[in-house]
C-alpha cells in the first residue's frame, strides 16, 4: 500500500515562505493524481493544488502564491508556498490515487491514500 509522509511545516510570519514535501514510500506512477489539501480549525478540508493527466490546478485562494512540483528521482512532490497569509494557517495534507481520467483532481473524495499532515501556522 502507498504511504505518504508530509514535512516542512512550521511557524512563519505573514509574507514569508515555506516548502512542504510529500515523500512516498513507494513509487507513485505518473498516471496517478497527486494533490495538496488543507484543513483550518473549524473549517472543512479544501483542495489547494493538484497534478493529474498532464494538467495542474490551483485553488483561487493560492493561485500566484503556491507552486506544486515533483522530483521523480526522489519520488517526492513539493508545495512551494510564498507570500503566506494568516488565512493559510492549516494542517496540510498530500494525497495520491489512480483517478479516472476526466476527474478533477481537486475533488478530495476521489483519493484513498493520504499523508498524516503537517501543521503550518502563519502569524506575526
Amino acid at each position: 500500500q502507498v504511504q505518504l509522509v508530509e514535512s516542512g511545516g512550521g511557524l512563519v510570519q505573514p509574507g514569508g515562505s515555506l516548502r512542504l514535501s510529500c515523500a512516498a514510500s513507494g513509487y507513485i506512477s505518473d498516471y496517478w493524481a497527486i494533490g495538496w489539501f488543507r484543513q483550518a480549525p473549524g473549517k472543512e478540508r479544501e483542495g489547494i493544488s493538484c497534478s493529474f493527466d498532464g494538467s495542474i490546478e490551483y485553488a483561487d485562494s493560492v493561485k500566484g502564491r503556491f507552486t506544486i512540483s515533483r522530483d521523480n528521482a526522489k519520488n517526492t512532490v513539493y508545495l512551494q508556498m510564498n507570500n503566506l497569509k494568516s488565512e493559510d494557517t492549516a494542517v496540510y495534507y498530500c494525497a495520491a490515487d489512480a483517478l479516472l481520467y476526466g476527474t478533477r483532481c481537486l475533488d478530495q473524495d476521489q483519493y484513498d491514500y493520504w499523508g498524516q499532515g503537517t501543521q503550518v501556522v502563519v502569524s506575526s
